[in-house]
C-alpha cells in the first residue's frame, strides 16, 4: 500500500489531503481482507471486493455506513491499487475491475445571494490587524472563488502588484495553488483589492511582528500562517455574527462565486477554469442552481405558471 501511495503522491501529484483519504480507504479494505484470512493480495476474489463495496454502504458493527460519494471514492481507492499491483506485476488480475462505485446524489451546492454575500462581507468592520486581515480573506474567497486552502496558501508575492494594475486599467489577477499544486491565474475585483491592500498596509505588519510567517499573506496572532481551520472559524464567527452560521460551510463563498457568475451569464467552462475544476462535469452542477433560480422567476412572475 505504500509503494501504491508513493506513486500518487511523487508521480500523480495527489494533493496531501487526497493521500490522507486514500489511506484511510485503504487500511478499512486492508481490515476486510484480515477478517477474511486474506494474507495474499493474490488471493483477494471480485466476491471479496464487492462485499467490502457493501459493508462500506450498508454498515458493520460499530461503524456507520458510508454516503454514496464517500463509498465512490473508497472504491476508487481499492480499483486504483489493484491497477498498480498489476502495473507493477505483483498481480496477474484484477479482482476489482468490475466492481462499479455506487452514484452519488448530486446535491446542489450551498450558495448565498448576492445580498447576502455583501453583509457577510460588511459584517467585518474595525481597522485593527485582525480585522483587516479577516476582511481582506473573506473579500479574497468571494472574489476568486478560492478554496480556504488556497486562501491561506498565498504568499505576499502572490498579491503584488494588484493596485497597481487596477490603477493602469489593468485586470488584477492572482495566482492560486490548487489540488495536486496544479496553478491557476484567476482575476480579481477592486473591492478584494481594496481590501489586501488596507491589510498589507495597516494589519499585516503588526501581526508579522510577533513571529516568523516569512512570506505568508495571511497570518495569524502568533505570526505564522493562518491555517485552513482557523480561516473557516473566521467564516463562520463573521457569519454568525449576522445570522447566516446555518447557511454557511467552508466552501460557501466558492459556491456563492461560481453560482453568481453563471447568473450573471459566464460560460460554463470559463467558470471551470476559475475554479479549477479538472472536469467540466463538476462545474455544471452550478447550473442546477440557476435553473432552480428561473424556475422561482417563473413560478412568481408568470401569470399562467400556476
Amino acid at each position: 500500500m505504500r509503494s501504491f501511495l508513493d506513486h500518487l503522491a511523487v508521480e500523480r501529484g495527489a494533493a496531501r489531503n487526497t493521500l490522507l483519504s486514500y489511506r484511510r480507504d485503504l487500511d478499512r479494505y486492508l481490515q476486510t481482507l484480515t477478517a477474511a484470512g486474506i494474507d495474499r493480495v493474490q488471493a483477494v476474489t471480485p466476491e471479496l471486493v464487492a462485499e467490502h463495496l457493501m459493508a462500506l454502504r450498508e454498515g458493520t458493527p460499530g461503524r456507520a455506513p458510508l454516503a454514496a460519494s464517500s463509498a465512490a471514492r473508497a472504491v476508487v481507492a481499492v480499483r486504483g491499487l489493484h491497477r498498480f499491483l498489476m502495473a507493477e506485476g505483483v498481480i496477474d488480475h484484477d479482482p476489482s475491475v468490475d466492481v462499479r462505485p455506487p452514484t452519488a446524489a448530486r446535491r446542489l451546492p450551498k450558495a448565498l445571494d448576492v445580498h447576502s454575500v455583501s453583509r457577510l462581507l460588511d459584517a467585518v468592520t474595525g481597522d485593527d490587524p485582525r480585522s483587516l486581515r479577516d476582511r481582506a480573506l473573506l473579500e479574497l474567497l468571494y472574489a476568486t472563488g478560492a478554496r480556504i486552502s488556497e486562501a491561506v496558501g498565498l504568499d505576499v508575492d502572490d498579491v503584488s502588484g494588484l493596485s497597481a494594475n487596477l490603477a493602469a486599467d489593468r485586470s488584477p489577477v492572482i495566482r492560486l495553488r490548487g489540488k495536486g499544486n496544479k496553478e491557476r491565474i484567476v482575476p480579481v475585483g477592486s473591492y478584494a483589492v481594496a481590501a489586501v491592500e488596507a491589510y498589507l498596509v495597516r494589519g499585516r505588519p503588526a501581526l508579522a511582528a510577533a513571529g516568523r510567517g516569512q512570506g505568508a499573506l495571511l497570518l495569524n496572532h502568533r505570526g505564522s500562517r493562518l491555517s485552513r481551520q482557523s480561516a473557516w472559524q473566521v467564516l463562520h464567527d463573521t457569519a454568525e455574527r449576522i445570522g447566516l452560521a446555518d447557511r454557511v460551510s467552508p466552501h460557501t463563498l466558492r459556491h456563492s462565486f461560481a453560482t453568481h457568475l453563471l447568473e450573471g451569464g459566464a460560460d460554463v467552462r470559463a467558470v471551470q477554469e476559475l475554479l479549477g475544476h479538472a472536469s467540466v462535469t463538476t462545474t455544471q452542477i452550478y447550473t442546477l442552481v440557476t435553473v432552480d433560480s428561473l424556475r422561482e422567476v417563473y413560478t412568481t412572475a408568470h401569470p399562467r405558471a400556476r
